[in-house]
């Protein structure tokens, strides 16, 4: 057996060392990789740099990426100045962004699930339709959209920043191949079970879809988080704004407080970061999984 075991690894074909070029190719990879990253959150250490500057050092047109004089006065202006009321215009963008992320889950998860599951006359024309709502620029909206909320007096209200963006297509598109990609099987047993659909999709199709669904909660959570121009649109009253809106008050056509700006700036990232911190596993295995079937 040794003898064999010795003939089979020495008739074994000899493959090319190939770990010097590959060693090569992946340290210039990583430089690569490198850069682009350096590339891309250096305006987030801009911020975060300036965000730390005196109001002078800030407004210098000579870029300053390490402050010369560090300080927390920005961060205090912001938190403290009478008429800016940013930790009201937090609590407004997590309320808001909060409930629209439910209605979200919920339209979208019961709306893809009939499209992926059940079988009826027209399923294809109207997913067809829905997907063709995703080529409709979002700035169409705003005049339509602003006289549906009026009409209904939401007007100066989190109401109007939160049910028009309650049901959307990528959210019913994005769950819909996430469903196609779970065994027919597991319905089926529980049919036969004795289990209703309303069960079936409560109890087996919703938890086996976490990782979508939390993928879709974050995506809906920042697109909310992010809104500017609607919020300046239907929001009127300092106290009702919400953060992006509110901080772009900061700055008027005399002066602009770039330390100001940064401060809330960087007060408005940090739900963000921590949130996507918690919730990147899921956002990784739900964006894999969910374009395995068209």
């Amino acid at each position: 057996m040794a003898v064999a075991a010795t003939t089979t690894r020495r008739d074994r074909p000899v493959r090319p060392d190939t770990r010097g070029g590959n060693g090569a190719t992946r340290t210039l990879l990583y430089v690569a990789l490198g850069v682009l990253s350096l590339l891309f959150i250096s305006p987030l250490i801009y911020m975060v740099s300036t965000s730390f500057k005196t109001t002078a050092d800030a407004a210098a047109t000579t870029p300053q990426w390490i402050p010369a004089n560090p300080t927390l006065q920005a961060y205090e202006s912001v938190l403290t100045t009478e008429g800016t009321p940013v930790l009201r215009w937090l609590l407004n963008s997590l309320a808001s962004a909060t409930a629209q992320t439910l209605l979200v889950l919920v339209t979208a998860s019961m709306a893809a699930y009939a499209l992926a599951r059940i079988d009826f006359t027209g399923k294809r024309w109207i997913f067809g339709l829905i997907i063709a709502t995703l080529f409709v620029p979002p700035v169409i909206l705003l005049i339509p959209n602003y006289l549906i909320v009026g009409r209904l007096g939401w007007l100066d209200t989190l109401l109007a920043v939160v049910v028009p963006g309650a049901a959307g297509a990528f959210g019913v598109f994005f769950l819909r191949q996430f469903f196609l990609s779970l065994p027919k099987e597991l319905e089926e047993a529980a049919f036969i079970d004795g289990a209703t659909r309303w069960r079936t999709f409560r109890q087996i199709i919703l938890p086996l879809s976490r990782p979508a669904l939390v993928t879709l909660a974050l995506l809906s959570f920042l697109t909310n988080w992010n809104d500017f121009l609607w919020p300046v649109y239907v929001l009127f009253s300092p106290e009702n704004q919400t953060l992006p809106a509110g901080l772009s008050t900061l700055q008027n056509a005399n002066a602009v407080r770039y330390d100001l700006l940064m401060a809330g700036a960087v007060i408005a990232s940090v739900p963000v970061l921590l949130i996507y911190m918690a919730a990147q596993r899921y956002v990784v295995e739900g964006v894999g999984r969910a374009g395995l079937k068209g």
